[in-house]
């Protein structure tokens, strides 16, 4: 186990709780909207950033993925635009989550709610070369949906 050292934004709401996991299984560790001011509208196909009063450490050779709740989605038509979001090691700012509506009703984010779940996952560097030939595969160069509809 390795440990994301966190620090409060200012102004933010420090009664609330940290990112945690909710079952011994889960994956992800759920974080929270801090809006101590007021909640959030999110209109019918808008897209806000929410605040979640956090900044973190992160270990160098590890990222924080930033997924979506399924509960949210399922529910309320509520995902992430850049799903998964990437938090790198060396990123000290404010930690945010762009939430975005696709229902056609709108949803308000409120202080305390739980709006993302954070998977920390190792991350392994690569070189890119370039090169004249790459290897043959048996699927080539074909494109989205080529390997077949079920």
């Amino acid at each position: 186990m390795i440990s994301i050292r966190l620090k409060w934004a200012e102004g933010a709401d420090r009664d609330l709780p940290l990112p945690c996991y909710q079952t011994a299984g889960a994956a992800g560790a759920d974080i929270r909207a801090n809006l101590p001011e007021a909640p959030i509208t999110l209109a019918p196909g808008r897209r806000v950033l929410v605040p979640t009063g956090l900044h973190m450490e992160i270990p160098p050779g590890y990222e924080v993925q930033v997924r979506p709740r399924s509960g949210l989605a399922l529910k309320h038509g509520i995902t992430l635009v850049n799903s998964p979001g990437t938090i790198d090691s060396d990123y000290r700012g404010p930690v945010g989550v762009i939430m975005l509506n696709t229902s056609d009703t709108a949803f308000d984010v409120t202080h305390g709610m739980r709006i993302a779940q954070l998977v920390v996952a190792p991350v392994i560097r690569s070189t890119f070369d370039i090169t004249d030939t790459l290897e043959d595969t048996d699927r080539g160069a074909a494109g989205f949906g080529s390997t077949g509809s079920s």
